[in-house]
């Protein structure tokens, strides 16, 4: 019997583009990782001249609340400040990556127009970011989500050509990745364990999605994983 992996493919496919996009920029120019963490996507830029930026007040732990690591290393950031006061100069690098980071920021526009100023002309914007998340990180997390139109809106203004706007994922498969999150759910937040029988419809439920998710139509227009873009700076 196939396995049935709908739900599942949230990360690999973001890291698959991120890995693609990285590794496709030219060899010994500059890139700037905004709000790196722990530079999990420093391994796709060992041809660039790479920077990290972070915060560094999350230790994993946070408020206690939602989903946390446990644990979080940022020793090794070359650069720790806020995100919208970055101390280098207009126009520093090449390109700017910042992966899954402006959810978890009170003003992202703000950090976009701070990126913005230190990226030179016709360098790149790299930008991933869910549509929907659950609530992680906090007290560090402000907004779940960002649709297309935050970026056109956005990056347009600042006048930048969007060359790539991707949706990770649709409308079926978020609904799978929450339905395979029951069990933990249940456990941590009703005290409840899912039964053989609760994970035979579960199981059922997947099928379903499987299905449907063959003819899918654009449903990432209603709900996907998040967005991942690159864009150029006129």
């Amino acid at each position: 019997m196939a396995k049935i992996d709908i739900g599942t493919q949230n990360e690999l496919s973001r890291r698959a583009w991120l890995k693609r996009t990285l590794e496709g920029l030219s060899e010994g120019s500059t890139i700037l990782d905004a709000g790196a963490g722990e530079l999990a996507n420093k391994v796709y830029c060992q041809h660039l001249k790479y920077t990290s930026q972070d915060f560094c007040q999350y230790t994993g732990t946070g408020d206690s609340k939602s989903l946390q690591v446990g644990s979080w290393n940022t020793d090794e950031i070359d650069i720790v400040s806020d995100i919208t006061k970055i101390p280098v100069e207009d126009h520093s690098f090449d390109s700017i990556l910042c992966s899954e980071v402006i959810e978890h920021l009170p003003y992202p526009e703000r950090s976009i127009e701070e990126l913005h100023r230190i990226l030179k002309p016709g360098g790149q914007m790299i930008i991933t970011a869910p549509f929907c998340s659950l609530t992680h990180f906090s007290p560090y997390h402000y907004s779940s989500g960002f649709n297309s139109y935050f970026y056109q809106y956005h990056l347009g203004r600042l006048g930048y050509e969007i060359e790539e706007l991707v949706p990770n994922g649709d409308y079926f498969s978020f609904i799978a990745q929450e339905l395979r999150r029951i069990p933990q759910i249940a456990q941590t937040y009703a005290n409840s364990e899912v039964s053989l029988l609760d994970n035979f419809f579960i199981n059922q439920v997947l099928k379903l999605l499987t299905r449907l998710r063959k003819n899918d139509q654009k449903s990432h227009e209603l709900l996907c994983y998040g967005y991942h873009v690159r864009a150029r700076k006129k």
